[in-house]
C-alpha cells in the first residue's frame, strides 16, 4: 500500500468495476475526507473566493451547493460528522470529515457525478480536499 498516494477522484476503472457489480437498489457511499489547511483554488479561479479560506470552509460550501444535486437524483445526505483518529486502525491516519450519502442506484450516482450543474461547483471539493476515500456500500440483509 502506498501511503503517500492521494486519492481525489474516482478512476475510470473503479467506476467500471462498480457498474459491473450490477447492484440492484440503493447504495450508501461512505466518504472519508482529509482537508487542506487552506483551500487551493488555483485550478478553479472562476469560483475562487475573494480571499483565502480554509479547506473546511471550502468543503462546507461544496456540501451546500452539492446538496440540491444529490436530492434532485433522489439521493440523501444521511450523515456528516467530524472525524479524527481511528479507534481500530492506524493511529497515524486521520480523517477530518466522514459522510454517508445514499443514492437511489449506481446509475443515479453516476448521473449525479456527471450533472453539468454539479460539474460547475465540484471545484470547491477539489480545492478543499487533500485526500479522500469513497466506499460504495451495498445494502445487506441480516
Amino acid at each position: 500500500m502506498n501511503i503517500d498516494k492521494k486519492y481525489l477522484h474516482p478512476t475510470y476503472e473503479a467506476g467500471r468495476d462498480l457498474a459491473l457489480k450490477n447492484i440492484q437498489g440503493s447504495i450508501v457511499n461512505l466518504n472519508l475526507i482529509r482537508l487542506k489547511e487552506i483551500a487551493d483554488y488555483s485550478d478553479f479561479p472562476k469560483i475562487a473566493p475573494v480571499s483565502k479560506i480554509s479547506g473546511y470552509d471550502a468543503f462546507m460550501q461544496y456540501i451546500q451547493l452539492a446538496k440540491p444535486f444529490v436530492e434532485q437524483g433522489g439521493g440523501e445526505i444521511l450523515f456528516i460528522g467530524k472525524g479524527d483518529h481511528f479507534l481500530i486502525g492506524p493511529q497515524d491516519e486521520q480523517w477530518h470529515i466522514c459522510m454517508l450519502i445514499r443514492q437511489k442506484s449506481v446509475s443515479d450516482f453516476f448521473a449525479f457525478e456527471q450533472n453539468p450543474g454539479y460539474m460547475q461547483i465540484v471545484g470547491h471539493r477539489s480545492a478543499a480536499i487533500l485526500d479522500s476515500r469513497l466506499l460504495p456500500l451495498e445494502i445487506a440483509l441480516l
